[in-house]
């Protein structure tokens, strides 16, 4: 990841990388990451912090010792450990074995999924997983195509699979205004709650725009650079919304 404003220009990270990622063009340090391999030599040479790598492979001991660090305070809280991502069931295999392990150290287990993957998997994860934050992102079929690019369908079909199997399960859902802040959206998912009448909650999230600076830093336009960050007034009015819909939620 790259922060422009910190940098200084001095190019040490050009001197140092391997492939040529680096380069001074017309006054400014540009990046032609596509040949970056992470390999993390730059990071190493910038005394300003202008370049930092994003995430580290690990094992899933590395993984679990680190965690087990602060197992007595999970102890004493209730909490446990939370797999999230980008989508853990992408890395199905190194999942299953985390999950497995993280029982026999008798850790409070959360997943966090879009539940686009096979019914097979989850399955085979089910009993290891003691709570799942199942995002829900469209309830219609063909909106959920237009924005994400897949049918719903499987997703749908996982959790109530999930539900009806006993899986303790949460509803996420990211509600982003123009996109899926409709009247059917909020109707559909209030559905769903009476459908399912023991889910362990429904937690909206409302759109912010924290991320917008990350993107910046891995060379992408931030599509919705326009949209506001919903504000506590906005928020109200949703957190309403559901209520009439007769839905009670939770507002990150």
């Amino acid at each position: 990841m790259f922060s422009a404003e910190k940098c200084r220009q001095c190019m040490a990270c050009a001197g140092s990388c391997p492939n040529s990622v680096h380069i001074q063009k017309l006054g400014e340090h540009v990046l032609d990451d596509k040949n970056c391999d992470a390999c993390g030599k730059c990071v190493t040479q910038c005394v300003y912090g202008a370049l930092k790598l994003s995430g580290e492979e690990m094992d899933v001991d590395t993984v679990l010792k680190e965690v087990c660090a602060d197992k007595s305070y999970y102890d004493n809280s209730g909490g446990g450990v939370t797999i999230s991502g980008g989508e853990p069931m992408l890395q199905f295999s190194f999942l299953q074995t985390l999950l497995g392990e993280a029982k026999k150290q008798g850790l409070h287990t959360c997943l966090e999924t879009g539940g686009f993957a096979q019914k097979e998997e989850f399955e085979s994860i089910r009993k290891d997983v003691d709570l799942f934050l199942f995002d829900i992102k469209h309830t219609d079929d063909a909106a959920h195509k237009k924005y994400t690019g897949v049918s719903n369908q499987r997703i749908l079909a996982n959790l109530d699979d999930l539900y009806r199997k006993g899986a303790k399960l949460r509803l996420r859902c990211p509600l982003i205004p123009g996109i899926n802040d409709t009247d059917e959206h909020i109707a559909g998912i209030a559905a769903l709650t009476r459908k399912y009448p023991e889910l362990c909650g429904v937690e909206i999230l409302p759109y912010h725009d924290m991320g917008k600076g990350k993107w910046n830093q891995i060379g992408r336009e931030y599509e919705l650079r326009d949209l506001k960050s919903t504000d506590q007034e906005q928020k109200a009015v949703l957190h309403r919304r559901f209520l009439e819909a007769g839905c009670e939620v939770m507002m990150s």
